[in-house]
């Protein structure tokens, strides 16, 4: 027996990285599963895979932009057309965003960084508690959050920002849904290695991943994804409003990942601003800093 046997699983981001190992994990513990993600090419390659497993029946896609609320409700209105109910949300899609100095981030970037990372987890909250309370009440829901929102140094500015906000709307919106059976947690990874983070070099990256934390191993999507099923099971039934920390040791080690790295040279965004689009298949936008901010 799994631990979500006849249960249906909404995940945002769900065909790359952490979003992946989520689904592949919740498949294997009997949910059915719902995905919305924007990356069409990373979508087929997940329907690939999980149809050459033999599980295909379990398994629905959908073209979602997180920040767009049609897009969210209709994600949310396939699940309990598609299998009947809806038990459990992960609010997991996620890019790095507007990253650069505080002078030269654009604004529109940084709205877009909150629009998809913080945005998207009051929609996905919203319509997943539309449909648990037309069930009666009950239900899970798991945002994706991080240790950049736990402190500061872990992330550029307006990710570690939105990453707060999405854990403090967390503890606010558990207040409310818990008296409807509706528990709502965040998880928080460190450094992961996803392609968000690697940009195509996890073995340099995930070295220096092992230098940075207690635990000397790199985090993969599959330790977060085993997070995040305890979260979404009944094992958790008396947790809510709660942000677990999934990150090696990072945060008792002292988290000024971003000063550490720098120390050991330059990154791919040194010396420019913009926004990274993570895994949405558009590539990031690049500028030179001028200085003049």
């Amino acid at each position: 027996m799994g631990r979500l046997d006849d249960k249906v699983a909404v995940i945002t981001g769900g065909a790359s990285g952490i979003g992946r190992a989520i689904v592949q994990r919740f498949l294997d513990e009997g949910a059915a599963v719902v995905v919305g993600d924007l990356n069409e090419a990373n979508s087929k390659d997940l329907h690939a895979e999980v149809e050459a497993q033999g599980r295909g029946g379990k398994l629905r896609l959908v073209h979602t932009d997180v920040s767009v609320e049609a897009d969210v409700e209709a994600l949310v209105a396939t699940a309990v057309d598609e299998f009947g109910r809806l038990d459990v949300m992960c609010n997991n899609a996620g890019v790095g965003g507007a990253f650069g100095p505080l002078t030269d981030i654009a604004a529109d970037d940084w709205d877009y960084t909150f629009a998809v990372l913080v945005r998207s987890v009051f929609l996905g909250t919203k319509y997943a508690t539309r449909a648990f309370k037309r069930q009666g009440g009950g239900g899970a829901i798991v945002n994706t959050a991080s240790v950049a929102g736990v402190t500061g140094g872990s992330g550029p500015h307006a990710y570690s920002s939105s990453k707060a906000a999405v854990i403090n709307f967390t503890r606010s919106a558990a207040i409310e849904l818990g008296p409807l059976g509706i528990r709502i947690n965040a998880i928080c990874p460190g450094g992961i290695l996803t392609p968000l983070l690697h940009r195509g070099d996890p073995e340099g990256v995930g070295e220096r991943l092992k230098s940075l934390q207690p635990i000397r191993e790199a985090g993969t999507p599959e330790h977060i994804a085993a997070a995040v099923l305890f979260l979404a099971s009944d094992d958790a039934s008396f947790v809510t409003g709660e942000a677990l920390v999934v990150d090696g040791g990072l945060l008792a080690a002292g988290p000024a990942i971003f000063e550490r790295l720098r120390d050991e040279g330059p990154s791919v965004f040194s010396g420019y601003a913009g926004v990274s689009h993570g895994s949405t298949g558009e590539a990031p936008t690049l500028r030179p800093i001028d200085g003049e901010g």
